[in-house]
This record gives structure tokens, sequence and C-alpha cells, in this order.
């Protein structure tokens, strides 16, 4: 390890963010079974996060779905951000965590946590300003973009106080 280095524990984890099409009803005679084209346009991302639960610090990049190609970008951009540091990534071990085809940057060392144990993740036991969220997803609701940027902008300006109460 390189002098001045400093190694960082890190819990990661990710969350779709996004809207489905409601379903409908359908009128058809007595005793018929309705047989409807259903079309689930789905409009969502994924935000994949770090928290560094000690500090409060914290590390997190969005990317339109949950796959291994993803992850590895994710991996490869939180190396860069660590900079010379190091970092222990507490992970669950979800398939595009654990494909035989990621890459592990030399400064991140994967810690897989128990299956089917999210309460082991500190970054899965609390929601900070779970109002704010949940009147933000519902007053933007139709405008996936809005409520996009708007999230951001709550995750990137989060104090150190409520990121250490994630912990």
């Amino acid at each position: 390890m390189a002098q001045g280095s400093y190694v960082h524990y890190l819990c990661q984890d990710e969350t779709r963010v996004g809207l489905k099409t409601l379903t409908g009803k359908v009128i058809t005679g007595k005793g018929v079974k309705p047989t409807v084209e259903v079309k689930w346009e789905r409009e969502n991302f994924w935000i994949y996060g770090a928290i560094e639960p000690l500090s409060g610090k914290h590390f997190q990049h969005e990317y339109p779905k949950l796959n291994g190609e993803y992850f590895q970008q994710f991996l490869d951009w939180l190396s860069q951000q660590l900079g010379s540091d190091y970092a222990i990534l507490q992970i669950d071990q979800a398939p595009a965590h654990t494909s035989s085809a990621i890459r592990w940057p030399e400064n991140i060392i994967p810690l897989l946590q128990p299956p089917h144990a999210p309460e082991l993740n500190p970054i899965e036991t609390h929601i900070p300003h779970p109002q704010l969220a949940q009147s933000v997803f519902t007053a933007f609701f139709n405008a996936l973009m809005l409520s996009k940027i708007l999230l951001l902008l709550i995750i990137s300006n989060l104090d150190y106080i409520c990121l250490s109460d994630i912990a």
C-alpha cells in the first residue's frame, strides 16, 4: 500500500428508479376470458451507490440497467474516484456482482455478504428522508426525467449527519 493511502470500508447496492404502465380493465361478455395484448412500457434507470458508514462519504453513479457490464463500469469509475486509496467493498451476491467476467480493480477488494441478508448491509437498512422521496415520486410520476434530476440532486446534497444515520 502506498504511503498516505487510506483504506475505506464501503457498502454497495443499487436501486431501480422509474415507472411501469398502470393496468386497466377490459369489458367482455359473461364467461368470456379477456385476451388483451399487454405492453409494459417501462422507463427507468439504476443508481449504483457505495457509502462509507463511518464517515458518510458516498459515491453514486447512474446507469440504464443492472448487469455485469454496468457494474464493471461502476467499479472502474469508483476505482478512479478513490485515486490512490483502497476500498473493501461489501456487496450482495447478485449475479451482476459475482459474474466471472468482472475484473476487480487493484484498489477494490470485494466482500460478499451472506445470501438473503440485506440487513447486514447498512446501505439497505435506512432510507433518508422517506417522506421527501415519496413526495418527489408521487408528484413527478409521469415526468421520469424531472424526477431523475431531482433524485440525483437530493442524493448529491445529503449532508454528513444524514449519511452517517444510514450506518
